[in-house]
């Protein structure tokens, strides 16, 4: 009996050992799965890294690549387009003005009242349509049958207060976010359709002329005095309410920025100086790029894999519709290489784009104890539940780590037109004023005070004092109607 005891004895040993090894040698692969994802998360730190010296070397290739696209028609990767907008708004704007903006399947029609100088904004109404998909892809004339059909209806159901006097027509800027080669303010070619329309009638014709032509059909008396971008919309915007705003800046899905230039800094400008002796540049600095710009693999396959290859670069690493994917790339590699989710890789995790930015920014401002957002979003977006607290603050460095890259690269887009502007520095009393708009600047938090202090950071103390920002909301609607106002056909008759 006493050998089979100590036998007992002996196999519970080993089995205890067993055990023990197991749960070591499971300890030490989970020890290694850390080790390697943290190894991802320090990798990814270090290639975003945006030292203030390398965000001077972007600000000084944004400067150079805006004086080539000055220079020449293809000159840049920015293409630095002339707006034909010489005149923003003054403040002193009164009567009242229509917007038509067709930003995609929505569109809407606007009504603004002007009351000059003390006035203001002293009314706005809008009415919204969606576009029918068959017209999407049908022909310009049901198309544009089709929005004029709703601006008469609008225009017809309107008060008599807001009735032209006798022998005056309305007058309307129309917002056209699709791409067009700009011929004057009031006129331009539409170069190539894009959001899921296709109407091939209408390439290569004159949008503002179709708009005009439709209304005329539809019997409503309405002259077309600006074709404006929504960037441009904004600074209209931001000038009419603080007359010194001089850049513009739409921080969202995707992200752009207008400014004001000297007529006689534009080499490929061939028409008469305008009386104001400036001119609106709209930069499109999405397509922006420069071997300066601290690219990873993620970026490199994300782009690889985009529609648009190669091109807008500056874009895919600041604004919103790309942080969330950045992220969704760096968290699979951990899934793969570090079982960062557990033994299995959530398939979801797989798909592109599943991740939007919105989610990224609610995570990164999770302050409670247990990051109960993360959590939710892990589980609800990628069905992923039980995650640890630890694998939790790491998914909220990795958002901090991917947003304060786009945040500083973008401030660092905008110390660039400030050099070219000649505005990098203090000059005393004289302010300039940065007009934002976006829903990417508007709520995610973190985003927008990491983008203002580092552009202060670039400024340095003398600089940082002469420039603020200002939310501009809705430049593709009410700046669009205010540019109508401050190129409105009867702008120079006295009053």
């Amino acid at each position: 009996m006493g050998k089979v005891a100590v036998g007992v004895a002996v196999i519970g040993a080993a089995a205890v050992c067993a055990a023990a090894a197991l749960i070591v040698r499971h300890r030490m692969r989970c020890s290694s799965r850390w080790a390697r994802a943290m190894a991802i998360v320090r990798e990814l730190e270090e290639k975003c890294g945006s030292p203030e010296a390398k965000l001077k070397q972007v600000a000084d290739a944004m400067t150079v690549e805006m004086h080539a696209g000055l220079a020449s028609e293809g000159g840049s990767k920015l293409k630095m387009l002339i707006s034909h907008v010489d005149n923003l708004p003054t403040g002193d704007e009164e009567g009242v003005y229509y917007a038509l903006d067709l930003g995609g399947t929505n569109f809407r029609v606007l009504r603004v009242e002007l009351g000059g100088k003390t006035g203001g904004i002293v009314s706005q109404e809008f009415a919204e349509a969606s576009i029918p998909p068959e017209l999407m892809v049908g022909t310009s004339e049901a198309l544009f049958d089709y929005i004029a059909a709703e601006l008469a209806k609008f225009i017809t159901e309107e008060e008599e207060k807001y009735h032209p006097p006798p022998g005056r027509q309305r007058e309307l800027g129309f917002t056209f976010s699709f791409p067009v080669m700009q011929n004057s303010i009031n006129s331009g070619t539409l170069m190539r359709w894009t959001k899921g329309f296709s109407i091939d009638d209408m390439v290569g014709n004159d949008v503002v002329a179709e708009l005009s032509k439709a209304m005329h059909r539809q019997g409503v008396d309405v002259h077309v005095s600006a074709l404006v971008n929504d960037t441009i919309g904004t600074l209209a915007g931001g000038r009419f309410s603080n007359k010194d705003v001089a850049i513009a800046v739409i921080m969202g899905t995707g992200t752009n920025a207008a400014y004001v230039e000297r007529a006689q800094a534009i080499p490929k400008w061939h028409g008469p100086l305008p009386n104001s002796g400036e001119m609106v540049i709209n930069m499109e600095w999405g397509n922006f790029k420069s071997s300066h710009l601290p690219l990873t693999e993620y970026d490199h396959a994300l782009d690889a894999e985009s529609l648009n290859a190669g091109e807008q670069v500056f874009e895919k690493l600041i604004s919103g519709m790309y942080l969330g994917e950045i992220l969704r790339r760096v968290l699979l590699r951990m899934a793969e290489e570090a079982a960062f989710f557990g033994d299995e890789v959530p398939p979801k995790l797989k798909t592109p784009f599943v991740l939007r930015t919105p989610d990224m920014s609610a995570m990164h401002h999770d302050t409670s104890a247990d990051l109960r957002v993360v959590s939710n979003k892990l589980k609800d977006i990628f069905e992923v539940s039980n995650t640890t607290l630890k694998t939790r603050r790491a998914v909220v460095e990795l958002c901090n780590i991917i947003a304060t890259r786009g945040a500083r690269l973008a401030a660092a887009g905008i110390f660039g037109v400030l050099k070219k502007m000649g505005k990098d520095t203090s000059t005393g009393a004289e302010k300039t004023v940065i007009a934002m708009d976006g829903g990417l600047y508007e709520h995610y938090t973190e985003y927008r005070k990491c983008l203002e202090n580092t552009l202060i950071e670039l400024l340095g103390g003398d600089g940082s004092s002469s420039i603020a920002f200002e939310h501009s909301n809705d430049g593709s609607g009410i700046g669009a109607a205010l540019l109508a106002a401050s190129h409105s056909q009867y702008r120079n008759e006295s009053s």
